[in-house]
């Protein structure tokens, strides 16, 4: 590699794409620049993807107090950043795993919304203990696309989100645009929002528009606030499991006894190369 070049791989999780960085001591790319950010998540100028993965020793970032094994530096794709991404940490800890540098224990994985532990299964999904969601209200919530408006329950999970309940889910229409919701005050940062039906006991699917990136195909935060919502909408105790499914595919989420909620799916890294610096964008 020149000093002209830097590498990049390119993963995705359920169909929600990512570019990597890998930059173990931070030294690569210093502060992470949002308009590089932009032009790689490009799909027709850059790579194209839903986010960039910066990935870095935890030792070496400056970001939080602890970073973990690894820090995931999380950035959507219009250069924003974001304080945790479920889909993003499996294909991050698939990188480490497939480059040798993660072992058979959990993975520490640090994150703006705290460690995460990731662990690689046999039959090649990863399972993420995402924490503990919260339910900081407030009630009466609501959310509107296409015309039509719904009422929406305020789960974060490291991130804000806001879960509606639709019959169909072509109700919403196109999600390029970031959906309305009152009382604005409720997510002063912004809020990814998902859109739900239904489909079995403990199986729902879902649409999400994510802030900072439009419709993805999936969104793993998302799936556990998803599930949070849906079990209690249903009246259901801990712990519980919910097969949730996403336009790309389909992940598995347990919110368990304890309150911490596990997410498994699937992660696959399939392309790498180096990127000549010349070819940014002045």
């Amino acid at each position: 590699m020149s000093a002209g070049t830097f590498p990049w791989l390119k993963g995705h999780g359920t169909e929600n794409d990512f570019v990597l960085l890998p930059d173990p001591d931070g030294s690569i790319h210093g502060e992470l620049d949002a308009s590089l950010v932009r032009f790689l998540c490009d799909r027709h100028a850059g790579i194209g993807a839903d986010g960039v993965l910066r990935v870095i020793e935890g030792s070496k970032q400056s970001y939080v107090e602890d970073g973990g094994d690894w820090f995931m530096d999380y950035r959507n794709s219009d250069g924003s950043v974001a304080e945790m991404c479920g889909n993003g940490i499996r294909v991050f800890v698939r990188y480490l795993v497939d480059a040798g540098l993660a072992g058979d224990k959990p993975v520490r994985v640090g994150t703006r919304a705290g460690i995460k532990e990731v662990v690689l299964n046999d039959d090649g999904t990863l399972t993420v203990d995402m924490g503990e969601p919260v339910l900081p209200g407030p009630v009466g919530i609501v959310v509107e696309a296409n015309g039509h408006q719904w009422p929406a329950q305020h789960v974060d999970m490291g991130n804000p989100h806001a879960v509606a309940f639709v019959d169909d889910l072509s109700e919403p229409g196109h999600l390029i645009d970031q959906p309305a919701w009152s009382p604005e005050e409720a997510f002063p940062s912004g809020v990814n929002v998902e859109f739900v039906v239904r489909t079995g006991p403990n199986d729902v699917s879902m649409r999400v528009h994510e802030r900072g990136a439009g419709e993805t195909r999936s969104c793993g935060t998302g799936t556990c606030a998803v599930a949070v919502a849906s079990a209690r909408q249903a009246r259901q105790e801990r712990p519980v499991t919910y097969r949730v499914g996403v336009l790309g595919g389909s992940v598995t989420v347990t919110w368990r006894e304890d309150n911490h909620l596990e997410m498994t799916g699937p992660a696959v890294v399939h392309a790498r190369g180096d990127f000549d610096r010349a070819w940014l964008p002045a």
